[in-house]
């Protein structure tokens, strides 16, 4: 499976020609591939074309004193050897062109998505992966980005609220690559990607600063680690009763957390696990909510977000962050 679209960097001398014979011409000899100019002009020492697919794949070249080649199509053999890099690694003035020119690609394919900025710079890597493309871009269209009985305008208003603050940007590749660059639609690991995004949210909201994706020397990666107080963070997200074998809110919950508990949460009792109750709907999270259950773990936040209410949720034990203000008891 591929991942998120990154550039291949090549310091090898480059014409019209040679990307003509040895680029063009083997995609055309398999998928059918014209050579066209970008919608913009690259950085003034490069030159620059679109290389279009017949099947919709899309590549971007630039060359000059090196080369960087984008695309979510089969890389040609010439530039089999060279190495990749992120937007982040590359020259800003190379980045900044290509996202723009992915961008408006988005915008010309999918209006929709195109106007909500902030979602759509951030999961770029994905909405242009080779295998991932077409699943990232019908979560965010027809799954509301996670959220039951939300319209699709809600879910990606949420998101795009929360990545304006620019928060995650330095954790761009990690945090976007989890949405998945699969082939299939997998709703319980798309939704629970989005988890991680709404206890960004929270912490967020909330005042303090985090890294996302920790490794600990114990071998378990936790999926924040907070600095103001030192906390670490594990979160999850369980499929409300009506898609699981848990018969109800409260088992669901308890369910979840078991499957924390006997890994990460083992070996690091002292995180704060956070139980994302965002996939439940409303009658089943009145259900919690009236409960509060336990869920096998403490410190524990248990909340729930929807674009069209208040945070809601509840503490177990003694959770040194400042989570609980953001919450009420019922939305």
């Amino acid at each position: 499976m591929a991942g998120p679209i990154r550039f291949r960097r090549d310091d090898t001398s480059w014409t019209l020609e040679r990307v003509d014979s040895e680029l063009r011409q083997p995609l055309d000899g398999k998928f059918g591939a014209t050579l066209s100019h970008p919608h913009f002009s690259p950085p003034p020492e490069y030159e620059a074309r679109q290389l279009r697919m017949d099947n919709g794949d899309l590549a971007l070249f630039a060359w000059g004193e090196d080369a960087y080649w984008l695309g979510n199509t089969e890389t040609p053999k010439a530039l089999w050897r060279t190495n990749k890099h992120t937007f982040g690694e590359s020259p800003y003035p190379i980045a900044r062109w290509a996202q723009r020119e992915l961008l408006a690609e988005l915008e010309t394919a999918d209006p929709w998505l195109a106007a909500h900025e902030y979602v759509s710079w951030f999961f770029l890597p994905v909405l242009f992966s080779k295998d991932g493309r077409e699943t990232t871009r019908e979560f965010f269209r027809d799954h509301a980005a996670g959220f039951p009985d939300a319209s699709r305008e809600a879910g990606l208003t949420f998101y795009d609220d929360l990545l304006k603050t620019v928060d995650l940007d330095d954790h761009r590749y990690t945090m976007a690559a989890k949405l998945g660059t699969s082939e299939a639609v997998d709703l319980v690991r798309m939704r629970a990607t989005m988890a991680e995004f709404n206890a960004a949210r929270l912490l967020t909201d909330a005042g303090h600063t985090y890294t996302p994706e920790v490794s600990m020397e114990s071998g378990h990666a936790l999926d924040f680690r907070v600095h103001d107080p030192e906390t670490l963070v594990e979160v999850t997200r369980p499929e409300p009763p009506s898609r699981r074998r848990a018969g109800t809110p409260a088992a669901a919950l308890r369910e979840t957390v078991d499957g924390k508990t006997s890994d990460q949460l083992d070996a690091h009792a002292e995180a704060v696990v956070f139980v994302d109750c965002s996939s439940f709907h409303d009658d089943e999270w009145r259900a919690v909510a009236a409960e509060q259950p336990d869920v096998g773990h403490e410190p524990a936040v248990v909340y729930r977000l929807h674009p069209d209410s208040p945070a809601a949720g509840y503490t177990k034990g003694a959770v040194p962050l400042h989570v609980a203000s953001q919450l009420t008891e019922r939305s």
